[in-house]
């Protein structure tokens, strides 16, 4: 969202189900503030099986159905002014926020229609990397976070700054855990403007409203799971951007973990990483499950003390195992979690 998947574009998802949009895909499916759940992931849903190749299979089921919110999912209550509603709670922080995106959101749409207009008239010969979208809908997510006093501190910055100076024409594949949507404007946060990167989104978030018209005008990959055809673009069109120098991001639990618990990683990201030959760089994401839980609709509270990202250094692909690559990965960003956001397992 980001650019891609732009930061923060789950925010409208939810918005244009508040609003009255009635978005189904083709197998009625709802498509409003569940369908954004997961979309950006490269990963099945944990209780799915796990994919072993990257054929069109493995990619089809490496995007996660959508899930649903619960009232009654655990959760602090936000103070003696929040009150609950058919698509999460709110509070006066929620409802500002909520707003702030709505009124932020009328020129991001106007930017990516520009965009739009630019790609037809040039025949999409210019900005074959889409960077004009990317910029408009980074400085949206960016905008709404500093405007909501939600931008999260970031610890590691040196370890992006000696990569891009070392690498500045190298791609990363940018992995992080997933507490809640406040992740997706946070890892955009973390990569920056000056970076374009992109998402792996499911198809039918095309039918939302901006929310598609980003994704689309951004260049992110998208994939449709019922069409074989659609799934073997949607590899050639990832590596591409990898060995185009374009950075991939994604979260490879493939579904939140709404306790804040680290959830059991799925490989496709690291087959794709080995495949192209780029590196892994590690994010520990702290905090946005309290900020933002899983019954709310928007952020109960401003994220900007209560969030922390942490950047590791880049981890190689090349000479490891698929295995071994998803084990360095994933135990750099449970060391740097706190304890109540490690895996039960790894704390006996």
């Amino acid at each position: 969202m980001k650019a891609t998947n732009i930061a923060l574009c789950y925010l409208l998802t939810s918005l244009s189900t508040t609003m009255g949009f009635s978005l189904t895909s083709s197998r009625t499916t709802p498509v409003g503030i569940n369908a954004y759940r997961e979309s950006t992931s490269l990963f099945p849903h944990p209780r799915r099986q796990d994919s072993r190749s990257l054929g069109p299979q493995s990619l089809a089921s490496a995007v996660p159905s959508e899930g649903d919110i619960s009232s009654n999912a655990k959760g602090k209550d936000g103070g003696i002014l929040s009150f609950g509603t058919k698509y999460g709670r709110l509070n006066p922080f929620a409802i500002y926020y909520g707003t702030v995106a709505i009124l932020l959101g009328l020129p991001w749409f106007v930017g990516l229609t520009i965009c739009q207009l630019f790609y037809k008239v040039t025949g999409n010969r210019l900005d074959k990397n889409k960077r004009l979208p990317h910029f408009i809908s980074h400085l949206w997510g960016m905008s709404l976070l500093r405007l909501s006093r939600s931008f999260p501190k970031i610890e590691g910055e040196e370890n992006l700054t000696k990569f891009f100076s070392e690498d500045n024409d190298r791609a990363a594949m940018f992995v992080a855990n997933h507490n809640s949507w406040m992740d997706i404007p946070f890892l955009g946060a973390t990569v920056g403007i000056g970076q374009n990167y992109k998402f792996v989104s499911k198809a039918e978030l095309r039918k939302v409203p901006i929310l598609g018209k980003s994704i689309a005008c951004g260049g992110h990959v998208m994939l449709d799971r019922t069409s074989r055809r659609s799934q073997l673009m949607a590899i050639k069109d990832g590596m591409r951007w990898l060995e185009g120098g374009i950075h991939l991001c994604t979260f490879p639990e493939g579904t939140r973990a709404k306790d804040g618990r680290i959830l059991p990683f799925k490989n496709g990201a690291f087959k794709m990483a080995q495949k192209v030959g780029v590196p892994v760089i590690p994010l520990s994401i702290i905090g946005s499950h309290d900020a933002h839980p899983s019954n709310w609709m928007f952020p109960r509270k401003s994220c900007r003390q209560a969030c922390k990202v942490i950047v590791h250094e880049a981890i190689e692909s090349t000479g490891l195992s698929e295995q071994e690559l998803s084990n360095k990965v994933k135990d750099a960003i449970i060391n740097g979690l706190p304890e109540n956001q490690r895996p039960l397992e790894a704390q006996s």
